[in-house]
């Protein structure tokens, strides 16, 4: 009963403070906080664009309500799945590629990555082959770090995310018809304020990077070296 209070004065408390704020009023405890999202149910699927990296569809879904039926369209972008690499060499600088994204219209410091090709048997045989290809590097082998989902409001597609460490350029990269990219190698404790001054805009990038904090605390105990690849420690 006590923390029934206490949580009670800590919503409106929070409620209020978001009136002050920007004049709205959040989910109160006895509607929204209780509320199950109901699910859609695809009744329907059509191809509206082949845009080669991706394909773009309208789905036709339903969903039920006390036997009210209610049904709407949705467009939802079909890419391939992703796969990003955090490259690391012996001397803990991280291997970054800039090159021109014709979204934002602008050249983006990111970490090497690309689409997971048909051919490719896995996401970490992708993340070798795109590093390979990108940056001509290669590493002792790749350690996966998470798992996301780049925009699940409109996309369909995850994006696997690989650490290699000890990387050395073994080859002479090697890209697409309108591909180029720069290769640049920046200190591992850079990271953090390359991403707060705007450097390192790339959301993907910035997650990757998330992981890869997360995977030097859950291992730094059995593997103390791991603090000094916590670019956030």
């Amino acid at each position: 009963m006590f923390t029934d209070i206490i949580d009670k004065v800590a919503i409106d408390r929070e409620r209020e403070k978001a009136v002050a704020d920007h004049g709205v009023i959040l989910p109160s405890s006895s509607s929204q906080l209780n509320f199950k999202v109901r699910h859609w149910t695809t009744i329907n699927k059509e191809l509206v664009a082949d845009c080669r990296v991706f394909t773009v569809h309208k789905q036709i879904s339903q969903r039920t309500t006390e036997g009210v039926s209610e049904t709407h369209d949705f467009f939802v972008f079909k890419p391939t799945d992703w796969v990003n690499v955090i490259a690391v060499t012996p001397d803990h600088q991280v291997v970054l590629i800039e090159q021109y994204r014709h979204g934002i219209e602008q050249v983006t410091l990111e970490i090497p990555g690309g689409m997971i090709d048909a051919e490719d048997a896995s996401s970490l045989i992708a993340g070798e082959r795109e590093l390979l290809e990108e940056t001509g590097c290669s590493g002792e082998g790749l350690i996966f770090l998470g798992r996301n989902h780049p925009n699940p409001a409109i996309q369909s597609n995850i994006c696997d995310t690989y650490l290699t460490l000890n990387v050395k350029q073994t080859h002479i990269p090697s890209f697409d018809s309108t591909e180029e990219v720069a290769i640049r190698l920046v200190p591992l404790k850079d990271i953090p304020r390359l991403i707060k001054n705007g450097m390192i805009t790339h959301a993907l990038v910035i997650v990757a990077f998330h992981y890869l904090q997360q995977y030097c605390l859950e291992n730094v105990s059995q593997n103390p070296a791991l603090d000094k690849l916590n670019p956030f420690s």
